[in-house]
């Protein structure tokens, strides 16, 4: 049940998010009487939304998304960023009514607005990370990791196979085996320096996958097709 729920979120995550900015948006265009109303219903809604994001957060699908138009394959959206944003929105609506009336009444004060700005900021980085669903994607080139602030990637003439831990593990990050640094590319702030999430995929599932590509360059170039996945799928061992 969780795992569908998860699943679902992910695939709609577009729509999920747009309708918590439109409740945000027009509990902001309220008259005062229907806002403390809407505030109440978006407050509900975001402890909602925090409690499901961290009932999926321990949601580790072996899989991948296909994305040919890339082309790579991309690791699922993680499901607990979408509710985790959606539940941050119910306070942000809250301090931009309180922005709204304090202007108006003309008590805005300048630490109130700095205060005020920087939740929306950190609102719009957490909706922009959980938009996107930052990850792993496999590429025909190497291996790219990104986040809200920035990204790593790893061609795979640069990489070993990582080991395969046990099935079980709950690591949350599987290290990259390294051999030419210098072929590493890094932008803005990357989320590690050699390391791949796995909070959001199965660990084993992950390391097996880049250990088949390292072992069989000749399959790189079709990453991204839904034929090269099926073959894939069938050419990884079970894990037990």
């Amino acid at each position: 049940m969780i795992d569908k729920l998860a699943a679902a979120t992910v695939r709609h995550r577009h729509v999920v998010l747009t309708l918590g900015l439109l409740l945000v948006g027009v509990n902001a265009a309220a008259p005062e009487p229907a806002s403390v109303v809407g505030q109440r219903l978006l407050i509900l809604s975001s402890l909602t939304a925090l409690v499901l994001a961290i009932v999926v957060m321990g949601v580790r699908p072996a899989c991948f998304v296909v994305q040919p138009q890339i082309p790579a394959f991309a690791t699922p959206g993680p499901a607990w960023t979408v509710f985790f944003a959606v539940g941050y929105l119910g306070p942000v609506s809250t301090r931009i009514n309180a922005l709204v009336r304090s202007t108006r009444e003309g008590t805005l004060s300048t630490f109130d607005l700095v205060f005020d700005v920087l939740w929306m900021v950190l609102a719009a980085l957490l909706v922009a990370w959980a938009w996107r669903g930052h990850g792993v994607r496999l590429h025909p080139s190497g291996v790219r990791q990104t986040w809200a602030l920035g990204s790593l990637t790893v061609p795979w003439e640069a990489l070993l196979a990582p080991q395969i831990p046990p099935a079980g593990n709950r690591r949350p990050w599987l290290p990259m085996r390294i051999t030419e640094p210098r072929l590493v590319r890094r932008y803005g702030i990357p989320p590690s320096r050699g390391a791949l999430r796995t909070d959001i995929v199965d660990v084993g599932f992950l390391a097996a996958v880049i250990g088949h590509y390292v072992a069989h360059p000749e399959h790189r170039a079709a990453i991204g097709s839904q034929a090269e996945y099926e073959r894939l799928r069938a050419a990884l061992p079970r894990r037990g």
